[in-house]
């Protein structure tokens, strides 16, 4: 009970709060695009996020999950702060690093991202973004692992009202091209600064163990190469619109990203929950059986939504947006999943990190990285952007079915077989909505509550268990 609370109440909290960052990006969206001359504004600024992302897995090398792994092993406070310093040491070092090589490398980064080498100058801003992006994970940290939720939700609500209310007369004076990163370069310079003052405390030159360090890096290391499989999954996609299809496509296609985005309402609210339940409740003895019923019951959730998706998308984007961005309606489905299906695959996976075992998630990952290029290679010439969106979808699909096949020969997981209907069911919606039902949204409606019904039905003695739970907690908490 203690731990479906526990659980509970950081989904929701984070969820909360997730929902009011991420809506300030969707609801802003409409007006970047209104306020851009065409697509192709849109794609270079989407490929600088692209490049950020890239570096920064460079420049945080998997230091802040090593750091979250740790800072639970023991209770000892004084260990907690030195594993906190060595690890922002550390990753101010590698991003430093990371910085000057991006300097160094403007023009062959502009080039291959942005499709001219005249861009060099937006590098630059990507390097400073990058830099403080790195160091700031491990400064907000504390904050997170404290499980102090407040403060670290209203910090990041506040980056992005920040970064979006700094654009915005940038754009309006003209400056299309470097409005959105320099906003966002702003704004990052300012929450770290806060994150700073409110976690001084946890980081001091003088903590630097380096026998932590060593700790840290064993678990860090081999889960870096995972940092930039992720890219693959999240990114790739974009770098090869933009070579085979061009950087207007790419605009459409970011566009069509966004709603898909919204989804991050979901992880955000996984991801700020997750971590905590996950570490502090690795040692009890059912937690297969915990962790199992946590994949299942999110992955409900994550295929209920994505039905309604695709019944509306057309729909939201003809109402959102004007022009070729409409267009974008088509991937969203997609890519609202994909990130859920991420979600899906760190709670599988983070069984192999609690066992201290973070080569099998390479490796699976890797699988699913090449399953999705391959994919893109073939289906973007034959459907366009489309095709991209359905390349990442399925590549997560394979590296779920890869990774629970797997956990589950090690005793590590155990997913009913109710769960395998829900699977076939909602893949039998997709197929139906692809083919047949994309405009028809009264249908699309129909047909996702007909199969949430027979979820519901599927899981129904879950579901009053959950209620029963609720209730019991709701009249403690009264008393």
């Amino acid at each position: 009970m203690n731990k479906i609370k526990l659980f509970l109440e950081n989904f929701l909290v984070y969820g909360i709060g997730g929902v009011i960052s991420k809506l300030v990006p969707l609801i802003m969206v409409p007006v970047i695009t209104r306020l851009l001359p065409d697509s192709s504004y849109f794609g270079i600024n989407d490929m600088i996020n692209t490049i950020i992302s890239f570096t920064s897995a460079f420049a945080v090398m998997g230091m802040y999950d090593g750091m979250y792994r740790l800072f639970f092993e023991k209770e000892d406070l004084e260990y907690k702060k030195d594993i906190c310093s060595t690890a922002l040491v550390f990753t101010l070092g590698v991003s430093a690093i990371v910085f000057l090589l991006m300097f160094i490398l403007k023009d062959f980064l502009a080039l291959v991202f942005l499709g001219d080498s005249q861009y060099y100058y937006l590098i630059y801003i990507a390097a400073l973004i990058t830099l403080i992006g790195a160091t700031n994970s491990i400064i907000s940290a504390p904050t997170r692992m404290q499980n102090k939720r407040k403060q670290y939700l209203v910090l990041n609500i506040l980056s992005s009202i920040l970064a979006y209310g700094l654009s915005i007369p940038l754009l309006l004076s003209g400056y299309f091209l470097i409005a959105l990163p320099l906003a966002t370069l702003t704004s990052s310079f300012l929450i770290e600064w806060l994150f700073g003052v409110l976690n001084r405390k946890w980081f001091s030159i003088k903590r630097i163990n380096f026998l932590y360090l060593k700790q840290l890096l064993k678990i860090a290391l081999p889960l870096f190469p995972n940092f930039l499989v992720y890219w693959v999954f999240n990114f790739c996609d974009r770098l090869m619109i933009t070579n085979i299809l061009g950087i207007s496509a790419t605009g459409i296609y970011s566009v069509g990203t966004k709603l898909g985005h919204a989804s991050q309402l979901i992880y955000v609210a996984f991801a700020g929950g997750w971590q905590y339940f996950a570490f502090s409740t690795m040692k009890e003895e059912n937690q297969v059986k915990t962790n199992s019923l946590v994949f299942e019951y999110l992955g409900i959730i994550s295929f209920v939504v994505t039905m309604f998706v695709c019944a509306w998308s057309n729909w939201i984007y003809n109402m959102l947006f004007v022009g070729e961005y409409i267009d974008g309606y088509i991937v969203s489905p997609y890519l609202f999943l994909a990130p859920l299906l991420q979600m899906l695959f760190q709670i599988a996976s983070n069984q192999f990190l609690i066992i201290k075992k973070t080569w099998p998630n390479l490796l699976i990952l890797s699988i699913g990285a090449v399953a999705n290029i391959m994919i893109n290679i073939w289906l973007i010439p034959e459907l366009g952007i489309e095709g991209a969106a359905i390349a990442t979808l399925l590549g997560y699909v394979v590296s779920n079915i890869v990774c629970m096949t797997v956990l589950s020969k090690m005793k590590l997981m155990d997913v009913s077989k109710r769960f395998l209907i829900v699977v076939l069911l909602f893949a039998f919606y997709l197929f139906v909505w692809h083919m047949f039902l994309q405009k028809r949204y009264f249908l699309c409606t129909v047909f996702a509550i007909l199969i949430m019904a027979e979820y519901g039905w599927l899981y129904k003695y879950d579901i009053m268990k959950l209620i029963k739970i609720l209730k019991g907690v709701n009249a403690k908490e009264k008393v």
